[in-house]
């Protein structure tokens, strides 16, 4: 029996189940938590797994959660969802919209918002969980569902490794996972090898000589040395990338001084690169350091420039053989009309921690969250880019409908890929 001959008697309970599931993810949705204090999501999330008999191990990583289901020989596979939440202030006009307020990892008090739709992974994992524990009648081996926590952060997934997340169940054989994007809603996008870039993160400070606004000549101004710096490192991609390649380097953060008439004694900048190719990055890498030390010492500081790593995700890459089989069983269940290759995103996930980990092929893969009429219109009149609201925007929320359904469909599927058939 084959995964597409199981799949219609493992989905069916699922028309009676999204009354459930689109509450769970309008209530997650309204409760958004920040990365590694997911304490509420965590338990609610838990208690369904207990609920559906899964044997349920808490506070991995702080608040990831676990679930083992254990039924006879064959394959363990392991599926995962992200759950943590971001520094945003929401602006869609939901009646579930969040107004919640977190403390981000400086300190600050900030607005919480599920901006990347991990409130609907969770809603997608959840529902996949209860199916397949469900329709345990139809399938052999060990189910791994991993609900992981702090993923903004770049270091959740590592950190579920480092604190024994393969101890309780052994490693999977293969680990699969999804993220919902902005394309219509009820289109599966994959694509074999890189599929998502590598993301760097660093904090720069240029040490300079503050002194009065009317005596320039006295002091080092690292206002002018960060706007030197801010120029030159966007050289980096035009200059020092090859056309056949791709890079990106953003500064997205600058703070220098805090009032017109006093010259600071230092600015700090924060940048964002991203990059598919391990060459490149370390090239793109090489030359940030160059140009801030080369700089700071053009601007004669009295002390050289600090860089500090802030984050670092992986290059997401996909098992090809793994993805070609699995694009045709959801070619099968969904049609080619909704089946279609995905672009390289320049987003970033630390989901492939798992796979490189564990020694065994993951295949990740893209599903569309908005209104299906909406985003084709977009793309139609040329205005997708301004008009459709995309991961981490204020205004990002998924459609329940179809949303929903698909998600738990192509984990249930994708599970079901590689679990044996019950004998």
């Amino acid at each position: 029996m084959t995964d597409t001959d199981r799949a219609p008697s493992v989905l069916a309970p699922l028309d009676g189940l999204l009354p459930a599931l689109e509450a769970l993810y309008t209530d997650l949705h309204a409760h958004p938590e920040l990365a590694f204090t997911e304490t509420r999501t965590a338990a609610e999330l838990a208690r369904r797994l207990d609920r559906d008999g899964y044997e349920v191990h808490t506070g991995i990583a702080a608040t990831g959660v676990l679930g083992v289901l254990r039924n006879g020989p064959g394959p363990t596979v392991l599926l995962r969802a992200d759950i943590d939440a971001l520094p945003v202030a929401e602006k869609t006009g939901l009646d579930y919209a969040s107004t919640a307020r977190g403390v981000d990892s400086e300190g600050n008090d900030v607005p919480v918002m599920h901006a990347c739709g991990h409130d609907m992974h969770a809603a997608w994992l959840s529902g996949a969980a209860t199916l397949l524990s469900r329709g345990r009648a139809s399938w052999s081996g060990t189910l791994l569902v991993v609900f992981q926590p702090g993923e903004e952060a770049g270091d959740g997934a590592a950190r579920m490794v480092r604190e024994g997340l393969f101890d309780h169940a052994g490693a999977p054989d293969v680990v699969l996972g999804q993220h919902v994007v902005p394309g219509p809603a009820g289109w599966v996008l994959t694509r074999p090898g890189v599929i998502m870039a590598a993301t760097d993160a660093l904090r720069i400070t240029l040490h300079g000589r503050g002194g009065h606004g009317a005596r320039p000549e006295t002091t080092v101004d690292p206002a002018v040395l960060a706007a030197s710096v801010v120029l030159r490192l966007q050289t980096i991609v035009s200059r020092e990338v090859s056309a056949t390649e791709s890079a990106v380097v953003t500064v997205g953060s600058m703070h220098v001084g805090s009032v017109h008439n006093v010259i600071a004694d230092h600015a700090t900048l924060e940048v964002n690169i991203r990059s598919f190719d391990q060459s490149v990055r370390e090239r793109v890498l090489a030359a940030v350091e160059r140009i801030v030390h080369g700089e700071a010492a053009a601007a004669g500081c009295p002390h050289p420039p600090e860089i500090t790593p802030l984050s670092s995700f992986p290059v997401t890459v996909n098992d090809e053989d793994a993805t070609t089989a699995l694009t045709g069983t959801f070619g099968t269940h969904f049609g080619t009309d909704r089946t279609m290759e995905a672009p390289l995103v320049t987003g970033s996930e630390d989901f492939s921690e798992f796979g490189r980990a564990a020694g065994v092929p993951s295949v990740f893969w893209l599903v569309g969250g908005l209104d299906a009429e909406a985003v084709m219109a977009a793309m139609a009149s040329g205005r997708f880019e301004t008009d459709i609201p995309s991961n981490h925007s204020p205004r990002f929320a998924p459609v329940p409908h179809p949303t929903l359904r698909t998600g738990v469909e192509t984990l249930v599927l994708a599970a079901l890929h590689w679990l044996a058939p019950r004998r």
